[in-house]
């Protein structure tokens, strides 16, 4: 690798500064990967990329991502919850592949309508104000 002038280290100051904003603002959406041990073992390091990308394909800047520790159902890995402003409570995702979560984008993310098909359940508690 050659020598980096100072565009290049300002394009990487910039691309770190996108992510933090992704992973530690607030915004419209919240989405939650779950990532105790048994998320991480499930593959919940690619659906924290796959959220990821999909924010950066569609060039939303109202959606976070962040991470949680275990959330107590190891046999439904790897999940994610997603909280919309607004809405009386966050849903739980589960069993999640990357094409789940872009689907997941296209209805709920996008649309506020609730991916049935891959939710667990609406939880109670609520971390979004």
């Amino acid at each position: 690798m050659g020598k980096m002038n100072i565009e290049d280290l300002e394009k990487i100051r910039e691309q770190g500064r996108y992510k933090m904003a992704l992973r530690q603002g607030t915004g419209r959406v919240r989405i939650i990967v779950h990532m105790g041990t048994c998320g991480i073992a499930a593959g919940a390091r690619g659906i924290l990329t796959a959220a990821m990308k999909e924010i950066e394909l569609r060039g939303l800047h109202d959606v976070i991502v962040t991470n949680a520790g275990c959330a107590g159902l190891c046999s439904h890995e790897p999940m994610m919850t997603v909280e919309v402003l607004g809405e009386s409570a966050p849903v739980k995702y589960v069993y999640l592949t990357a094409e789940k979560v872009k689907r997941i984008f296209d209805s709920h993310v996008l649309k506020g309508q609730v991916t049935k098909e891959f939710a667990l359940e609406v939880v109670s508690e609520k971390t979004h104000s």
